[in-house]
């Protein structure tokens, strides 16, 4: 069985050779640039600084060499344009605070302040206000918020729109289409395709990190909070990117085809460790529609499963999930309360497809030993790889700092055991 046919049956609930792997096929699948030098190096496959692909959480760019290396059987298809809003290319050396070496864009542009906190800008024009910042010694940016004074009486949902989401343009389709080919044709991957934006309410994209000059509610808090006070302005900001999602799925589906197996239709975290961000009824007011109507028109005009990221205890979303057809959930974070991964493959396991929950990347994989890790990583594969449905991948990004002799055993780990089930 090939990594294509594995997926592919994977998504549809039936058993496959042997459980999928996942590693880099998205922005929220990823492992952090350091810890990728790491893993290169400790298997003897170090060629040189890694090319930094996602630069707002410093993801690393999972190669083909190392794809066949670890039999991972995913990949992705996406624009080049980072969360910052500019295009990877033309690849300059760049430092990390562990004082590992890698790859950035040319566009990647950053000064240091006094304290050493390290800012980026919008497009990598410098002479717009930075969007994020990584605090000194720090493994990641944080977006910035640059809220403008707000006008109740003046909000318009389609200045918030406008300069955040776009309908794809005849070259960046051009761009998608041969990259979509080129894989399809010359490997046996599974393609993940990461088009679309239909991530409404996505809170790290809320501030506007790509955007020189946001407009609208950019405050991560008063957004929440706008939901009971504007809740006109909120809806009428997720029906204008529904429109835009659709149409650009429509064209993806024009230039794409079959070729890809499934779409990063959400990022946005509903849950936290202990519970949801919002109640169960702000939910179905606010965004089960538009999750409903995404699904629909996928399922009535694609081959495509619907890829739905959400961080922390989203348990008591799930019946609703269903309902309004997600596909696929991730990143199963099963240190939540509520997140028992027994009970998430009994009641949905022929439900949903779980792609993550492969293992703890909060305590075992940074803070455990070897021995923990291949341990953890057989017990979540006997619970959510049996009869399918089941795509492993670890809780989330693999994060800077993960001793190397653990980030070994992960994978070591995961090829022992991915065809008990």
């Amino acid at each position: 069985m090939t990594s294509r046919e594995r997926v592919r049956n994977t998504l549809n609930h039936i058993k496959p050779d042997k459980i999928p792997l996942d590693l880099g096929a998205t922005g929220v699948t990823g492992i952090s640039a350091s810890s990728l030098t790491l893993l290169r190096k400790a298997l003897n496959m170090y060629k040189g600084p890694v090319k930094v692909d996602e630069p707002y959480q410093v993801l690393g760019e999972v190669e083909f060499d190392l794809i066949e290396k670890l039999g991972v059987d995913t990949i992705g298809v996406g624009l080049p344009v980072t969360m910052f809003g500019f295009v990877n290319e033309n690849w300059k050396p760049w430092k990390l605070t562990d004082g590992t070496d890698v790859l950035v864009s040319e566009h990647f542009n950053t000064e240091t302040d006094e304290q050493g906190n390290l800012y980026i800008y919008p497009g990598g024009d410098k002479t717009a206000k930075p969007s994020a910042r990584m605090p000194k010694g720090g493994f990641y940016f944080d977006t910035l918020v640059r809220q403008e004074e707000i006008d109740p009486d003046n909000l318009k949902p389609e200045d918030w729109v406008k300069d955040m989401y776009k309908v794809y343009t005849d070259e960046e389709l051009r761009y998608l289409e041969n990259r979509a080919n080129d894989l399809y044709k010359n490997t046996n991957l599974s393609l993940m395709g990461n088009i679309g934006s239909a991530g409404f309410g996505d809170i790290a994209h809320v501030p506007g990190p790509g955007v020189k000059n946001p407009k609208g509610i950019r405050d991560p808090e008063e957004w929440y909070v706008a939901h009971l006070l504007y809740p006109d302005y909120i809806k009428g900001i997720f029906e204008l990117q529904a429109e835009i999602a659709i149409k650009n799925y429509e064209l993806c589906w024009q230039a794409l085809g079959d070729k890809i197996d499934a779409v990063f239709v959400s990022g946005t975290d509903f849950g936290t460790q202990r519970g949801l961000y919002i109640s169960l009824e702000m939910y179905r007011e606010f965004y089960k529609p538009f999750h409903k109507k995404i699904n629909d028109w996928i399922h009535e005009h694609t081959t495509w499963k619907t890829f739905y990221h959400s961080c922390g205890s989203v348990v008591d979303l799930l019946d609703d999930f269903v309902e309004v057809g997600v596909d696929i959930l991730n990143p199963v974070q099963c240190s939540a309360a509520g997140m028992d991964p027994k009970y998430l493959k009994d009641k949905y396991g022929d439900k949903i497809v779980f792609w993550g929950g492969g293992i703890d990347t909060q305590k075992t994989l940074p803070f455990g030993t070897p021995e923990e890790v291949r341990k953890e990583v057989k017990e979540r594969i006997e619970i959510f790889g049996k009869n399918g449905g089941f795509v492993f991948n670890t809780i989330h990004n693999i994060q800077r700092g993960t001793p190397t002799e653990n980030l070994v055993a992960l994978f070591e780990a995961v090829n022992d055991c991915r065809s008990i089930v």
